[in-house]
């Protein structure tokens, strides 16, 4: 694998996700909501029946540790770019809020740059060279290394016909499960990039959470009297 291929392939995703997402974007909703669930559900179900297995039965899976710790790494990474998508992520409005509505648009895009750059940083910083910071380290650069020495994980295995259809090791890869690294991190460039674009149009004020509650409340004033 050259040097510049994981950056071309993750482009290349981003690209289709961009093109997926303008001809279907209720499809690319309901991808990401059903994986936010899928790994919720796998998470608690491995938690619960381990807790059974284990004080019932005197039993249980030996990598259901590592299991659940990749399963809520994964959650978290996913999560990342989804609550940018939703408006999830808490944040402090107080000064978008206190500025004119001018001001306050060019404040949120600078916050959503951010994400950008943050995103950037942790992709591949060697791009910092540019501006004199000596430094090559990032996911990508992570995710080759694990890709090229090809180590396994701990305590997962892969099931005995899968080793036998496919003739892999035992352990399952670890750059296999380390590939959400990069994805994740893209996919907060490309949802923070988006953001950008959806409040500089005036589709969205903020990158962050809104006031759900306090509209909530307003909405229902009458009721609350009453």
């Amino acid at each position: 694998m050259s040097g510049y291929t994981p950056h071309l392939l993750l482009l290349g995703m981003m690209i289709a996700l961009f093109i997926w997402e303008r001809f279907s974007p209720k499809a690319v909703d309901k991808l990401e909501d059903n994986l936010i669930i899928i790994l919720m559900l796998l998470l608690t179900i491995v938690s619960f029946s381990q807790v059974i297995a284990r004080y019932a039965f005197n039993t249980g899976w030996s990598a259901a540790l590592e299991f659940t710790m990749v399963t809520f790494s994964w959650l978290i990474l996913v999560g990342m770019s989804y609550g940018i998508k939703r408006s999830t992520h808490l944040g402090v409005d107080i000064l978008v809020k206190a500025v004119p509505r001018p001001i306050a648009k060019w404040i949120a895009i600078f916050g959503a740059a951010t994400g950008v750059v943050y995103g950037l940083i942790l992709l591949d910083a060697s791009w910092l060279q540019v501006i004199g910071v000596e430094t090559r380290s990032g996911a990508i650069e992570y995710w080759a290394k694990m890709y090229k020495v090809n180590i396994g994980t701990e305590e997962l295995r892969w099931p005995v016909w899968v080793q036998e259809t496919f003739g892999v090791n035992d352990r399952v890869q670890r750059w296999l499960v380390l590939i959400i690294l990069p994805i994740s991190l893209a996919l907060v460039c490309y949802r923070s990039l988006q953001a950008i674009v959806q409040i500089y149009r005036g589709d969205r004020e903020m990158m962050i959470a809104g006031h759900e509650a306090e509209d909530l409340v307003k909405k229902n004033i009458n009721i609350l009297k009453d």
